[in-house]
């Protein structure tokens, strides 16, 4: 009963975490899809942890603080990934793919303001690669 009583409050908390970062439309050349923005350092350290699905067009964007060479890991994420690295004018830099529960790191090929991480082979089965711009950072939901 105990187990289950703590596997309930974690559930819960990381639904309450994933709730409250906002969310927000995004396009890449005609491909529409819904972000989940995380512009905090504890949504930057939560990210796509401890889920175990994500919906086809929906992805996590990261937004640091700084522009510099981030990088992203799999510590304790069940859905391979796909990410983007995009600089201050929403240009992809590089895309990189991820696979579940590694800490091998994954980092942009030149300095990045955002990191937009979708289903593993999003951005490949779209035609979408480095150059290509991502629309709607200008409605970027307050901190």
């Amino acid at each position: 009963m105990k187990r289950l009583l703590l596997y309930l409050t974690l559930c819960f908390a990381c639904l309450s975490a994933q709730a409250s970062m906002p969310l927000m439309e995004l396009k890449i050349g005609k491909h529409a899809l819904t972000a989940e923005v995380a512009n905090t350092d504890p949504d930057r350290m939560q990210g796509l942890m401890h889920r175990r699905m994500l919906p086809e067009n929906r992805g996590m964007l990261f937004v640091f603080p700084n522009v510099a060479y981030h990088g992203m890991w799999m510590m304790n994420t069940y859905i391979p990934l796909s990410v983007a690295f995009i600089d201050d004018n929403g240009v992809i830099i590089n895309i990189e793919d991820m696979q579940p529960h590694t800490r091998d790191s994954h980092s942009a090929k030149q300095p990045a303001r955002y990191a937009l991480e979708m289903n593993l082979g999003w951005f490949r089965k779209r035609g979408i690669g480095p150059g290509v711009k991502l629309e709607g950072l200008n409605k970027m939901p307050p901190r």
